[in-house]
This record gives C-alpha cells, sequence and structure tokens, in this order.
C-alpha cells in the first residue's frame, strides 16, 4: 500500500438502555462493513459515500440520546493502515465462502427451479458484499463465477 487512505470513523456512546438503538445502530455499522478499531471508535476508507453514510448514523445516534462525532483522517503509520485493511478483507471473505458453498450446494442436489432462485438470492447478497468489499480478496472472483455457474447450470436443459 503505497498511497495512504483517508478514513472516516465513527466515534459514539450510547446508553445501556434501552438497547434497541445500540443494536440497531451494530446492525447498520455491519451492513456498511465497517471496521472496529477499538470499543465505540468504527472506520471505513473515506469517501462522499461512507463519510454522509456515518454522518447520518451519528445523528441517529444523537437523537437517541447518545453523543457521536465523525472524522477523517490517517492511521499512524503505514502498517497500523495495512492491519485495518486486513481486518475488513478478512470478514468479507468469509461472507464470500458462505455464497461459494451455497452456491457448490445449490448446484449439485437442487432441482432447476430451485438452483435458479438460489442464483437469484446469492446475485443479491454478492451486491450486498461487494458494496461493503473495500479490499477485495482473491475470494470476491472466485463467489461470482460460483454464482454465474450457478446460473448457468439453473437454465440449462439436461
Amino acid at each position: 500500500m503505497t498511497d495512504r487512505l483517508d478514513w472516516v470513523l465513527l466515534a459514539y456512546r450510547l446508553p445501556r438502555v434501552p438497547s434497541t438503538p445500540r443494536i440497531t445502530l451494530w446492525r447498520k455499522l455491519r451492513r456498511l462493513g465497517v471496521v472496529q478499531v477499538v470499543g465505540s471508535l468504527v472506520a471505513l476508507p473515506a469517501d462522499a459515500r461512507t463519510k454522509e453514510q456515518l454522518e447520518w448514523l451519528a445523528d441517529e445516534v444523537i437523537e437517541a440520546g447518545g453523543e457521536a462525532t465523525v472524522w477523517v483522517g490517517r492511521p499512524g503509520s503505514a502498517s497500523d493502515e495495512r492491519r485495518l485493511a486486513s481486518r475488513m478483507a478478512e470478514a468479507v471473505s468469509a461472507e464470500y465462502a458462505h455464497v461459494i458453498a451455497d452456491a457448490g450446494a445449490a448446484a449439485a442436489s437442487q432441482p432447476p427451479g430451485v438452483r435458479r432462485r438460489a442464483a437469484a438470492r446469492l446475485l443479491r447478497e454478492l451486491s450486498r458484499i461487494e458494496r461493503r468489499d473495500f479490499f477485495p480478496p482473491p475470494d470476491r472472483e472466485r463467489a461470482r463465477r460460483a454464482v454465474e455457474d450457478l446460473a448457468r447450470v439453473s437454465v440449462e436443459v439436461p
């Protein structure tokens, strides 16, 4: 990684009770693919979309009676940045592995109609994963090929 990235960070604190805002926030953060730096500090590579998304979440935290601040900055060293990127890549790699396994299982044992539905579902899942895949691991292309193969097998006549 020669060029260092800017990162957008969200530091937040929510009251323990009620727990619903904390759970809702964590689910939204997970969907965005954040990396948890420490405690209630999360980060994403900075761009207009990620900054805006974390700003919206900061507003939600404040509306729920908490405190939140959005920052833009860089890790102090290239190795810190590599660690963050690696953690993000590992998380999505595990998700791609599930897609690959699901595609293989559907292709091996399902009738064509079920395979078509599985292929459509897995394409949607791939799209969701790719939106939060900032540092694509090799599994990304393998997952895409597995789903495309499933879709192709689903339309072939035996």
